[in-house]
């Protein structure tokens, strides 16, 4: 998707005024030559321990239709729902508890546009924990029965807080993408930050904040990725290198270097032709990735997801490369056994586009989370007819009482470490 810079001047303020431009250590760089195509398959239990199916219960009030943004607190999936503008909360085995939307906020004196919810975020205050949501020019918070608690202008959240920052075990030194730094009338940007506590703030990658009006940035996702607290990789725009942030600088970690037809051209970023023009480039030449998500580092394997303008579902673009042993193993190509019910844990090897759209949508505590809609869940159940007598009793009473239009099914992966 491409990038929208409207929410960046007042949710990613940092009152810092003292920071430097750090310079980045490649002295332990590797260099990656992936090509995705020579990715084998695998079956699901050579790369998974374990693998559950959590259906989201359906009620009247329930029912959503693809799961946008997902978080875990307290035992709780909090889910948004981009078509129903909805936050959802269900507990630990997928029961529904409670919903967020626009409608539960009452309007303002002499507001004219009524709010609208474009995702979330989770906080915590004195151990307690909050569904924070922004609807320009406020913040609500919830609690997680979805009752309102309390809200303020963003410009005086934004003072305060910084929503996207991760923090590393020293609870000391947090990362922050778009890290803003403010010294008397003058505003510093970049791309990010790592923020120091007891000493000066260092800054990655400045930029004009009028590159959002004089170019085009298209996304492939998140650009911060935590495979555990001190694992934090970052990923820039129209880029094929892997940073490691530490609490001390930002560090290249791998350069990834993929064939021809599906690179970026060495003047990408430098030759004027492009500005302007990179979605029509991207459209003329769809093999070429322009990004990369996904990437988490569990034990030896590195997740990779690439992103390009080809709907053409032969081409792989999700792969785990084993960094000891080199193996390429593609995600779509994975085949369900007796570990999975002989059910797929993601949809990208059948007529279905979750995964390909958002890939892998968390990895917290061990275990990365993806989702597929019933609709998929019960095709494939159909496909597999005759392999399994018995499914799991969560999913046995699914099949039993749900059908095709039911809610989505979200699928727990424990990635195996070698």
């Amino acid at each position: 998707m491409k990038m929208l810079f409207f929410i960046l001047g007042y949710l990613f303020f940092c009152n810092a005024t003292f920071a430097q431009t750090g310079k980045i250590d490649s002295s332990k760089m590797v260099t990656l030559r992936i090509d995705p195509q020579t990715a084998r398959g695998a079956t699901v239990s050579q790369v998974f321990s374990e693998v559950e199916f959590i259906p989201l219960e359906t009620t009247k009030e329930s029912l959503f239709g693809n799961i946008s943004q997902l978080k875990i607190i307290d035992d709780n999936y909090i889910i948004y729902d981009y078509d129903t503008k909805s936050i959802l909360i269900f507990a630990k085995d997928g029961k529904y508890r409670s919903k967020i939307n626009a409608n539960s906020i009452p309007p303002e004196k002499n507001e004219k546009n009524k709010a609208e919810f474009y995702g979330f975020t989770i906080e915590k205050e004195n151990n307690i924990p909050y569904i924070i949501v922004f609807a320009h020019p406020r913040v609500f918070y919830f609690d997680l029965t979805g009752k309102q608690v309390k809200k303020m202008l963003a410009k005086d959240y934004a003072k305060q807080n910084n929503t996207r920052d991760l923090k590393f075990t020293n609870q000391t030194t947090t990362v922050r993408p778009d890290f803003l730094v403010k010294k008397d009338k003058d505003s510093t940007y970049y791309e990010l930050g790592i923020i120091n506590k007891n000493k000066d703030s260092v800054g990655y990658f400045q930029y004009s904040v009028k590159r959002y009006q004089t170019d085009e940035f298209w996304g492939s996702g998140e650009r911060l990725y935590q495979s555990g607290l001190d694992n934090i990789f970052y990923l820039n725009y129209y880029s094929y290198d892997i940073f490691r942030a530490s609490p001390d600088q930002l560090s290249l970690a791998y350069h990834i270097i993929f064939p021809a037809v599906n690179s970026l051209p060495n003047d990408f970023m430098t030759n004027p032709v492009y500005i302007k023009k990179r979605g029509e480039y991207f459209k003329n030449n769809p093999k070429v990735f322009y990004g990369l998500s996904n990437t988490y580092l569990v034990g030896n394997n590195l997740y990779l997801k690439m992103h390009n303008f080809s709907w053409d579902r032969s081409m792989k673009k999700a792969v785990i490369y084993n960094l000891r042993s080199s193996e390429l193993t593609s995600i779509q190509d994975l085949e369900p056994d007796s570990l999975s019910s002989f059910l797929p844990v993601t949809d990208d090897n059948g007529d279905f586009y979750d995964f390909a759209n958002r890939g892998f949508q968390l990895y917290e505590n061990g275990y990365l989370y993806t989702n597929y809609s019933s609709l998929a869940m019960f095709t494939f159940k159909e496909q597999s007819e005759g392999k399994t007598t018995q499914y799991p009793p969560g999913l046995a009473a699914y099949f039993k009482t749900q059908n095709k239009k039911s809610n989505p099914v979200l699928i727990k992966l424990k990635p195996k470490q070698n």
